[in-house]
Order: C-alpha cells, then sequence, then structure tokens
C-alpha cells in the first residue's frame, strides 16, 4: 500500500508571514525616494543577502582561516572554491554550496564608504552566489540607495532581521520569499503568477506524480533527479525535494531547472544553494528555443508553463527543430499554434523521461484547459494529443477548482504523465473532476480567492491512487469529487469528410453577363466605384473601336485619392492593376464575347449544367469566337449559381467501374458517374473510433445510420486520408473533459418563475407607494 503524502511537515520555529511583514518594512525607507515598482526589486537581494549570510554564521570563521592559509598561493578560482567548500562542512561531515571570504558582514560594514564596503562584501562571496546578485542588478540599485543617503539605513534595517536556519527554515523561507515577490508584483504591477506557484497546488501536484514511487523513494540509497524547465523561484523544486526527505531522510534527490526570467532564477538558485544543491543544474534561458540541460534525462518532471503565452519570438527556432529532427528532437509529433506554448512544455518534458529500461519517468504538469481540445483533426494540437494516447503516456488528468491562481481564475488541469504505467493502469486514463474540492479564502490574494486543504489535497491523491469510478455527486453543489476511467481509444475520432452533389442553373441574360466588365471579385466594388465616377467623364464605350476605353491616365491622382478613401483594405499592386488600361480592356474584351453568346445561346434559364459546354461550344462557333481558358472560366462563373432544383452537375464518367454511392460513384443511365461536390454542402463527421473492427466497416456503417437518412445522395469522400495509419478519415483526438462530467439541472418550472414574477412585482409596487405617500 502506497504511504499518502499530502503535506511537509518540516519543523520551524519561524513565521513566515511575520518575516516578510518585517522584510517588506525596508519600504518605508524607499518611499519618497523609489518608485512603489521598485521596490521589489530592492527588497528581494537584501532578503536574499540576509539569508545566506545567516546560513554563512556557523562556517565563517572556517572559511576564513582556510582562506587565509591558501590566499598566498594564487590558485586558480576553481582549485580555491573546491578547498573553502571543504571548509562549510560541520562535524556531521554536511557542508555547504557557497561561502563568503569577507571578513565582514551586514552589521559591520559601517556608514563610511558603506557603498564600496557593501560591494566588496558581495564580491567575497563564491561564484554561484556572486552571480545571483548581478541578475538582480542589485549593484545598480545599491549606488542609487547610496545618492539618495538610504543605503547605510536599509543595510541596519536588513541586519537586524533574524533568518538563521535555526529560526526559520528552508521550506519557510521559500514562503518568505513567495510573499515578498506577490507584494513585489501587486506593486509593480507585474504578474505573481509568472514567478511562483500557490503552495497547495504545488503539494497537490507533487503528492501525485510521486504517490506510485512511494517504495521505491524509501529504499536505503535511492537517488533520484528532479526538474522544471520553469522553475520560476523554485517551488516545484523544493516541494519535491521535502516530500522525498520527509519520506526517506536517506535518499538523495538531485534538482534541475531551467528559468527564463533573471530574478526569479536568481532567487531559485539562492534557494538550491543553500538546500546544497548543485545550482550548476539550475540554467538561465528559454527552455524552448535554447535547451541547456540537452541529452539529460530525467526520474521526476513538475512544471506550470505560462497560460497562453505565444512563441512567435522562438517560431523559427521551434518549427526548424521539428522539421529536421522530427522525433529525435523534442517536437516530433506536431506542433501548437503559435498563440500558446503549452503542448511545447509538455513535449519538451516528454523528452526528457528516462527511458523505460532505466526505471522510467512521470510528469506532473498544471495547464489550462486549451491542451485538452483546441485544433481539430489533423491540427497541431490533436496530433500531440494523439501521441500522448497511443504511446500511453497520460497516467490521469485532475480538473483543478477556479480562482487558484494569482493571476488568473480559469479552469486548470493537473496532468500526470508516466511512460512504466503500472498493469492496471496500461491503456486507460483517469479523469477526476476536483473542481468542488476547495474552500474560500479569508482574504483573495489577486485572482486567487479559493485553496485546497490537507483535507482536500488527501482526497484527490487517494482518488488517484484507488484508480476506482467514483459516481457523480447528485447535488452541483457538494464538495465531493467524481472519478471516470477511459480506455485511451475513447478519446480518439476519425473524422470523415461527406459530400454531396452540385447543382447548377445557368443564364446568359443581361445582369449575369454585367459583372464581368469588372473581373475578380476582389476587385468588383472598386471597379465598379471607377467605372460609374469616370466612365461618362472620359467617354467610354463598350465598342472594341473604343482605344480610349479604361485609360484613367488624365484622372489617375483624383482616381488614387478616391480608391484609398473608398476602399482602405486595397494594396499597391490592387490599385497599379484599378489603373490599369489593359486590365480594363481584357475585361471589355470577354464581356463582349458574352454578349456575342448570349444572341446565339438565348436569354432563357438552363437547369442542367451537363448541358453547358455543349451549347456555349456550339453558340462560339456560330458566333465565330474563340474563348482562351481564363475567358471560359470567367463567364461560367457569372452566368452560373448554385440552384438545389436543378440537375446534378457530372464530373467525370468512371469507364469500367461499378457504381459505389457511399464512395461517390453512382449509376446514370447505365453509366457510373462521379458528380462534382458542392463545397458549401461539405461537412464533416467524426467518428468514435472502435477496436476490433476494420476502419471502412466502422465508417460505412456510421454513414448508413447517421448520414444517409437525412442526406441519401451523400458520399464519403476516399481522398481525405490519414497521413499515420493510410485509411480514410483523419484522426483526431480530444479530451472533453467537462462533458464526461456534466450535471444534468432540471430547469424551473414556470409556476415557480411566474411565483417569482408577481413576488419580485409586488415588492416593487410596495416600495413605489412608500415612495409617493
Amino acid at each position: 500500500m502506497s504511504i499518502l503524502k499530502s503535506d511537509f511537515n518540516t519543523p520551524s520555529s519561524g513565521t513566515p508571514n511575520n518575516l516578510a511583514a518585517e522584510s517588506w518594512a525596508i519600504a518605508d525607507l524607499l518611499r519618497g525616494d523609489f518608485k512603489q515598482s521598485q521596490y521589489g526589486r530592492i527588497i528581494l537581494p537584501f532578503a536574499l543577502l540576509r539569508r545566506l549570510e545567516c546560513v554563512l554564521e556557523g562556517s565563517k570563521e572556517a572559511v576564513l582561516a582556510a582562506y587565509e592559509k591558501i590566499e598566498a598561493q594564487e590558485l586558480p578560482e576553481e582549485a580555491v572554491e573546491k578547498l573553502l567548500l571543504r571548509a562549510t562542512k560541520g562535524a556531521d561531515g554536511s557542508g555547504l554550496r557557497f561561502y563568503n571570504i569577507s571578513k565582514m558582514d551586514l552589521a559591520s560594514l559601517g556608514a563610511a564608504n558603506i557603498e564600496a564596503n557593501l560591494l566588496s562584501y558581495i564580491q567575497g562571496f563564491s561564484r554561484d552566489a556572486r552571480e545571483i546578485f548581478e541578475h538582480f542588478k542589485f549593484a545598480e540599485f545599491i549606488g542609487q540607495l547610496a545618492d539618495a543617503d538610504l543605503l547605510f539605513k536599509v543595510v541596519q534595517k536588513v541586519g537586524t532581521i533574524d533568518m538563521r536556519p535555526a529560526v526559520i527554515s528552508n521550506h519557510d523561507m521559500g514562503l518568505v520569499f513567495e510573499e515578498l515577490i506577490r507584494r513585489f508584483a501587486e506593486g509593480s504591477n507585474e504578474t505573481a503568477g509568472e514567478h511562483f506557484t500557490p503552495r497547495d497546488v504545488v503539494r497537490l501536484t507533487t503528492s501525485l506524480v510521486f504517490y506510485e514511487d512511494d517504495s521505491a523513494l524509501t529504499t536505503p540509497g535511492t537517488i533520484r533527479t528532479l526538474y522544471d524547465p520553469t522553475a520560476g523561484t523554485g517551488g516545484f523544486l523544493s516541494a519535491g525535494e521535502e516530500y522525498v526527505r520527509e519520506m526517506a531522510p536517506n535518499a538523495v534527490i538531485r534538482a534541475y531547472g531551467q528559468e527564463l526570467n533573471p530574478e526569479s532564477y536568481a532567487i531559485c538558485k539562492a534557494d538550491m544553494l543553500i538546500k546544497g544543491q548543485e545550482v550548476q543544474n539550475i540554467k538561465l534561458g528559454n527552455t524552448l528555443s535554447s535547451d541547456h540541460l540537452f541529452g539529460e534525462r530525467f526520474d521526476y518532471m513538475l512544471s506550470i508553463p505560462p497560460f497562453g503565452v505565444d512563441w512567435k519570438k522562438i517560431e523559427g527556432e521551434i518549427k526548424r527543430e521539428h522539421s529536421e529532427k522530427g522525433y529525435d528532437g523534442r517536437f516530433g509529433p506536431g506542433l501548437p499554434r503559435v498563440s500558446d506554448g503549452s503542448l511545447l512544455f509538455l513535449l519538451h518534458l516528454i523528452h526528457k523521461l528516462r527511458e523505460p529500461s532505466e526505471g522510467g519517468g512521470r510528469i506532473g504538469i498544471i495547464l489550462n484547459g486549451s491542451p485538452l481540445f483546441t485544433g481539430g483533426a489533423g491540427s497541431g494540437e490533436s496530433e500531440i494529443r494523439r501521441y500522448l494516447l497511443e504511446q500511453d503516456l497520460v497516467e490521469a488528468i485532475i480538473a483543478l477548482p477556479t480562482d487558484m491562481f494569482y493571476n488568473t481564475g480559469i479552469a486548470t488541469y493537473v496532468w500526470v504523465l508516466c511512460n512504466h504505467k503500472s498493469a492496471e493502469r496500461k491503456g486507460q486514463v483517469q479523469l477526476i473532476n476536483a473542481s468542488k474540492r476547495h474552500g474560500k479564502m479569508r482574504k483573495s490574494l489577486g485572482s486567487k480567492r479559493n485553496e485546497m486543504n490537507d483535507d482536500d489535497i488527501a482526497a484527490i491523491t487517494r482518488a488517484f491512487g484507488h484508480f476506482e469510478p467514483i459516481p457523480l455527486p447528485e447535488d452541483d453543489s457538494d464538495r465531493e469529487l467524481s472519478c471516470k476511467i477511459f480506455k485511451t481509444h475513447e478519446f480518439g475520432f476519425r473524422r470523415l469528410t461527406i459530400e454531396r452533389p452540385l447543382r447548377q442553373s445557368f443564364q446568359f441574360s443581361d445582369e449575369r453577363l454585367a459583372p464581368l466588365r469588372f473581373g475578380p471579385r476582389a476587385l468588383e466594388a472598386a471597379q465598379r466605384w471607377l467605372f460609374e465616377t469616370y466612365a461618362s467623364k472620359l467617354n467610354w464605350t463598350d465598342s472594341v473601336d473604343c482605344e480610349h476605353y479604361g485609360d484613367l491616365s488624365a484622372v489617375a491622382d483624383d482616381a488614387r485619392i478616391g480608391l484609398k478613401a473608398n476602399f482602405p483594405d486595397l494594396k499597391e499592386k490592387q490599385i497599379k492593376d484599378l489603373l490599369d488600361r489593359t486590365v480594363w480592356q481584357n475585361n471589355l474584351g470577354t464581356l463582349l464575347k458574352a454578349r456575342a453568346l448570349a444572341a446565339a445561346v438565348g436569354s432563357e434559364q438552363h437547369d442542367d449544367m451537363n448541358a453547358y459546354e455543349g451549347i456555349v461550344k456550339k453558340a462560339a462557333k456560330k458566333a465565330e469566337i474563340a474563348l482562351d481558358t481564363k475567358e471560359k472560366k470567367a463567364i461560367e462563373a457569372a452566368v452560373s449559381w448554385t440552384n438545389p432544383e436543378a440537375e446534378k452537375v457530372i464530373k467525370k464518367v468512371h469507364k469500367g467501374e461499378k457504381p459505389n454511392p457511399l464512395y461517390g460513384l453512382f449509376d446514370f443511365d447505365g453509366q457510373t458517374v462521379e458528380y462534382k461536390p458542392d463545397t458549401d454542402l461539405r461537412d464533416n463527421e467524426n467518428i468514435p473510433l472502435q477496436t476490433g473492427r476494420s476502419t471502412d466497416d466502422v465508417n460505412e456503417d456510421y454513414v448508413k445510420r447517421e448520414v444517409l437518412p437525412h442526406v441519401p445522395d451523400a458520399w464519403i469522400d476516399s481522398s481525405k486520408r490519414d497521413d499515420h495509419d493510410g485509411q480514410i478519415g483523419i484522426v483526431g483526438y480530444e479530451i472533453p473533459f467537462n462533458r464526461h462530467f456534466y450535471v444534468y439541472k432540471p430547469p424551473r418550472s414556470l409556476a415557480e418563475i411566474d411565483a417569482d414574477l408577481e413576488r419580485v412585482s409586488g415588492e416593487i409596487v410596495e416600495l413605489l407607494g412608500v415612495e409617493v405617500g
């Protein structure tokens, strides 16, 4: 039986909220000299500096003594660093990943030369710690504080805050940083959710990912790797490490991460540094365009990519990897639309899974609703879902309550993925609706109004672990969750294209021939305006002898101004065509030929388009005119129209083939014919995927049952085939989560509604009566 973990009980005598408030009190000193949006950029690095200093208290003397011995040896920095890190080790053999060789601390910097002393103090840190302050551009703010005569006051204030590990644990220190970032984001109108994830969501996701591996984690000597490609301030990495340490104190978790935002990266790196992690494993940069941990594979991965953020800036790099590397790269299954890169992060994580032969890997990623259903069959999103489900990588998807995040109130979901499913989970996906498992917060934090307590997290984790259906609650207001289990193919469908025959009539009337004067429909309105405005003024006549027909040179400037004013969407090339005399004369030539045909054909309506070609050919011969391909197309488009009462238009006669109406081959007077499809009547049918039956049988049975009784002349377009299996119809996948958990609510009776209306009307009348009186 797996051990349930829904919280991390790291002991601490500290009070994160009070400590965060004490740190933020520095803002009182900054007010007036600095903008509110700058407070966080000063307070955060000072808080980090103080925390680092407090952590180093126990090893500071040993490091200074060791440095005094090796200082004169002029060793390279790497060698010095190795020797000094040894000096940080305590009696239990554990050591730190950083040090400071300055003899000063915040309390001893003094008022004189405070700026130079503080910069020197920061330079005394080991390389990784120094880099943290560089990413905060701390030196610039130190200079500004010195110029405002505030630096000494701020240093004095920070130096009094007790951040010793004995007072506040690493876990609670993480909460302090999160609260400071939240205040910073609120004050600067930045998005707090871009920097960190609420702790309740972190705890739930971590519990789900580690749940099935609890037994492995408790094995002595266990070493596991944990990765977050959108590390933020390191909340997921810290949570994963804390979970494992609580489960198995002797197990080793090696944290890896990459973060785009320099300030979040700096905090994450500081957190990892304090906890003794290899900070070289925390990288700065865009994970999607530049994977700085290329080639690494991991046991566990946790992530919350930014919701709905586009990837246009790195579109070239992503598409290049997709086309050049295919499945050998990260994005082989497909690319989502540029407006949302969430699924790119998911593909990146899949690529980072440790091979099943090496124990496999597990993923917990938080996404909005878009990746569940956006994109039809054949789209990038659908192909990504197809890959995930057909490769049997999705274990579960859990719907979270709304209003769980600081920067958005939208619906969100935890996806749990794995490439080494247990036997009972193979070929299946578990959907858990936990959208009602939450409580209201006493005070909202941005858009975060709801939170999950330990009982909520435990209930969701148990539902995941038990892997059994839980019926929908009868009352929609019930806080109980529900669970359904599906075969992976049940999310798939095959999109068939259904065609119906084109029926057309034609007529050589003056009304239908008139638009030929104006050429393509895209320019027709603009040409008509030019004709009506200038034709009579310029003495144009409908005669082949009118050499100046279409010549707008005399009014070109005026015409150009008018076109831009009346048709602002026209492009320069289109305007040039509109003012081109040759274009006008060519159009007139087509119109005159059509009129000659009309004289021979007559102006009556014909409802059999199959006779059109023969009639026009005969009329052209009689009128002694020749039509090129372009003129034929223009005239046919002008004189014909769709008419549901007309005859079906034959596209092709198939000699030697038998009729097969289901696939568009029909018997017509003893011949097998194919009709032209009417694009306006074209439709698509999504047919659920089935196992154990041929694709053709499934498709044909569906069309006979659901389509032909309503439109008997319809057929399946057999040319639309899936790229992967070659079968008729394009395969698509979607996960309609809400549809599966929809609870029907019967509408209120008319009697109830009438009673309410009568009551409200009475109250209004009573109020009006009191007011009048």
